[in-house]
């Protein structure tokens, strides 16, 4: 369930008509690798998400975003030329300086022309201008400037990657087709530095990949959502979304998925989880919109009790676009017990719908 930026992708409505021209996500889908880990374009809608937590050697604390989106917007077949624009991309990327107490974060948009945007498996390669991540040999590369700071990691999945939902599909609302194709590499060893104002630091620690794509999602009576990725300390993982509906109930295709430390699978049911937020909330001085930034989850049949917590509560993002719904998107810390032991973790946390309403007519 991944949308930060996404949420501009899909409040463009006027593009809403092309969808019957493209691919719906349905059941039984044949997943291979590396194929779809890139493009594709008989779907209206695709990103890609890398998130993480990483420190110094002297100990500094990040967090970081970097995420690439496609959006169809012509499937007309006589639009051949490099300037002509049959998918638009854009791209976020946020560093949280959760030592130093700030967050950056810039977003741009391009069409691919020749060469300016783009996903290519041939080429191993999702950029957009001169944030790119790299695939050779089995490792990714992370690079992308911004006029603050830069990243360089490297990137290994410990893990293979992760089908989220049922047969093949993460169902998001009621009817065939409201769902997506949803594949995560939920423990990547990272490595690598990060520029701040001059300033390297050399840098290791845990990311998190999120690859979706689909035409349609969410229902008009859904009105945005909560998403935690957990890695804990014991080498599993935890991937769980809420969705909320208007009349302030959650929708019952929230759902979820654990990890264990094989890399096995357990799909989680609305009814299998508690997304619980506690007191303590953040109030963003550019939206006004109230953030819980503070959760308590729980999965019985799991034996899992957790709260997350964030140490940089300022980790909100707000788009040029009045179009754009805002959200927050963060760096989390987790604590809590696991049965009788006691467990820790960190991960990152998603609140999208809490200044207005995110509007995805289908």
């Amino acid at each position: 369930m991944r949308s930060r930026l996404a949420c501009f992708v899909v409040a463009l409505l006027f593009l809403q008509p092309l969808a019957a021209q493209y691919r719906t996500a349905l059941a039984d889908y044949r997943y291979e690798f590396p194929r779809d880990h890139f493009s594709h374009p008989d779907f209206q809608t695709e990103w890609w998400y890398y998130t993480g937590n990483l420190r110094s050697a002297e100990g500094h604390k990040f967090g970081f975003e970097l995420t690439f989106f496609r959006q169809a917007v012509s499937r007309d077949p006589t639009k051949t030329a490099n300037w002509d624009v049959k998918d638009l991309y854009l791209a976020h990327l946020a560093l949280s300086d959760l030592d130093g107490g700030k967050f950056y974060h810039s977003e741009r948009t391009n069409r691919p022309g020749p060469g300016m945007a783009g996903a290519s498996e041939t080429r191993g390669r999702i950029w957009n201008g001169n944030w790119q991540i790299l695939w050779d040999a089995g490792e990714q590369r992370l690079h992308a400037i911004q006029e603050r700071f830069q990243l360089d990691l490297t990137l290994h999945s410990e893990k293979p990657p992760v089908i989220h939902g049922e047969r093949g599909i993460s169902q998001k609302a009621e009817g065939e087709g409201h769902a997506s194709h949803y594949i995560s590499l939920t423990r990547i060893a990272t490595a690598g530095s990060i520029e701040l104002d001059g300033k390297k630091f050399e840098v290791s620690g845990t990311s998190w990949m999120d690859h979706e794509f689909f035409t349609h999602q969410l229902a008009p009576e859904q009105t945005g959502w909560d998403w935690l990725s957990v890695q804990l300390a014991d080498n599993t993982e935890l991937m769980l979304f809420h969705i909320r509906r208007k009349d302030g109930s959650i929708d019952p295709h929230s759902a979820g998925t654990y990890v264990d430390a094989q890399g096995k699978t357990m799909h989680l049911r609305a009814i299998d989880f508690e997304l619980q937020a506690l007191d303590g909330k953040w109030k963003s001085p550019v939206t006004g919109a109230d953030y819980p930034v503070h959760w308590k989850i729980s999965v019985p049949k799991l034996g899992l009790e957790l709260e997350a917590k964030t140490p940089l509560e300022s980790q909100e993002l707000t788009g040029k676009s009045k179009l754009a719904p805002n959200y927050w998107e963060g760096a989390i810390v987790l604590s809590g017990r696991r049965s009788a032991q006691a467990i820790s973790g960190m991960g990152y946390l998603e609140m999208t719908g809490y200044d207005r309403a995110v509007q995805l007519a289908l």
